[in-house]
């Protein structure tokens, strides 16, 4: 994507309420330039300011309100809609992405993009959809695709959110993963307690191959293989019989 994060328009929308909504996810998500075409009554007494979080103080505030021909003029334009045709035959609607197709496509978009919302009940017009440059569609249930309009520009923002943003309020996972040596200690601790167990020598090894695939998966923290040494160490206090249970012997296994 260019320097810029996309812009977002909401077309003809009725209720203050939605915009509202579609603001604060915007806040959300990384995302700070709004445009409304028809927009409703948006007064600080209005939904739209009740609904909006802190997108209160800058996003609804700040919105600019436009005509739909200043959008398709100015921008790279993507309109949402829960309803496509099937195939080629009937083009208006057809191809479209996902929400996650499209923030893949749109990270070697250099253009300014605007990804464009429309009315609660009948979404964006085919005379709209018709002068848009791409169409994007949330895959929903067959049975009921529609979504609310606050909620479909929720869910496709949130997709999004890889053009937009850098850093979350989540910690990186991958950082707390336990050291490779803590884990190879723990399959070489497993080994000694299958012998332990006289469990068949032929079994062993796939099962510490399959073992070693589980955690693999699971990428362990520190305290979760620790934990793990733990419960080992204790059956063997039990199948040894090694009188009061604070005699087990405290081994360091994460060296």
């Amino acid at each position: 994507m260019g320097d810029s994060a996309p812009a977002v328009a909401v077309v003809d929308a009725k209720t203050s309420g939605n915009v509202g909504t579609i603001a604060r996810a915007m806040k959300n998500f990384g995302f700070s330039d709004l445009y409304l075409v028809d927009p409703p009554d948006l007064s600080r007494e209005s939904e739209a300011y009740g609904f909006a979080g802190q997108a209160r103080e800058d996003i609804l505030p700040e919105a600019e309100e436009v005509e739909f021909d200043y959008l398709v003029e100015n921008f790279h334009t993507v309109g949402f809609t829960a309803i496509t045709n099937e195939d080629a035959t009937k083009h208006v609607r057809f191809p479209f992405r996902t929400p996650a197709e499209l923030a893949e496509s749109l990270a070697d978009v250099e253009a300014p993009t605007c990804l464009i919302f429309g009315r609660e009940r009948v979404g964006l017009h085919n005379s709209e959809m018709e002068r848009l440059d791409e169409i994007c569609s949330i895959p929903a249930s067959a049975d009921y695709p529609v979504l609310n309009l606050g909620q479909a520009a929720t869910v496709a923002l949130y997709e999004l959110r890889t053009l937009t943003v850098d850093e979350t309020q989540l910690p990186d996972v991958a950082v707390h993963r336990a050291k490779e040596e803590e884990i190879e200690a723990f399959y070489d601790h497993f080994e000694d307690f299958l012998e332990l167990v006289d469990y068949p020598e032929e079994k062993q090894a796939k099962t510490g191959r399959m073992v070693r695939r589980i955690l693999g998966r699971a990428h362990p923290t520190g305290r979760e293989v620790n934990t793990l040494h733990g419960i080992l160490r204790r059956a063997r206090w039990h199948i040894e019989g090694n009188g009061r249970k604070d005699s087990v012997e405290d081994e360091d296994y994460s060296k």
